[in-house]
């Protein structure tokens, strides 16, 4: 669980070097109080996210979906990706392909073989390289503009900078994640959409879903 290297970031400043000191003591701290949710609570406050995820996405065939294995209490989406399978929908899981490059991305449906990856979170060990059109990413934090705060590797970032045509950018989290701000950097690029179990919050200026591409934070 690295930082991001302020100097390969570009943030060598001492002001932005205690960015990334408080950045990592929020992690720390909201990692913690969401392990901390109650195993009933979290599913039902999950079973609120995929519902609203379903309105969000009301006709997901054709579509190819990224979304994540769940980890240190993340909302568990694991059922749900049969559902979209069910519906028409391709699903796949992110995979770190080395340090400090962007994801790629791998098919994968309940029943197909994994293999540990970076931290120990399982990835396809067979499964096709696919682009994503729509990305799903769990957030440690986030804020009102939907900028994300991860877990510091800054592989999303890389991710989303590079990728054509860009997809469609959901965070999902707890409400309870929700910061005044991440003091969002030049890197950091928001979310079209966070969804919790109390809201969705849409950060896309202009078309909506279809044709939507993520901005910087600002």
């Amino acid at each position: 669980m690295h930082e991001v290297d302020p100097a390969y970031m570009g943030m060598e400043s001492p002001e932005a070097i205690s960015i990334v000191q408080w950045r990592e003591q929020e992690r720390k701290r909201l990692i913690s109080a969401r392990q901390g949710i109650p195993i009933a609570e979290r599913t039902a406050r999950t079973d609120a996210i995929v519902s609203a995820l379903d309105q969000l996405l009301p006709n997901v065939r054709g579509e190819t979906i990224s979304l994540y294995w769940p980890f240190r209490g993340e909302p568990d989406l694991r059922s749900w990706m049969n559902t979209l399978i069910a519906r028409g929908a391709n699903c796949a899981l992110p995979v770190v392909l080395a340090k400090a490059k962007p994801l790629g991305f791998r098919s994968w449906r309940a029943g197909e073989a994994l293999e540990r990856g970076v931290w120990g979170i399982p990835i396809p060990t067979e499964g096709r390289d696919v682009q994503p059109t729509i990305v799903i990413a769990p957030v440690v934090g986030f804020d009102e503009s939907g900028c994300r705060l991860g877990y510091g590797g800054g592989y999303y970032d890389r991710t989303l900078a590079v990728l054509q045509p860009k997809p469609f950018v959901i965070g999902v989290g707890f409400e309870q994640q929700r910061m005044e701000s991440i003091r969002p950097q030049w890197h950091d690029i928001a979310m079209d959409a966070i969804v919790t179990e109390g809201r969705t919050l849409s950060c896309t200026v202009g078309q909506g879903r279809k044709g939507a591409s993520s901005a910087n934070c600002r």
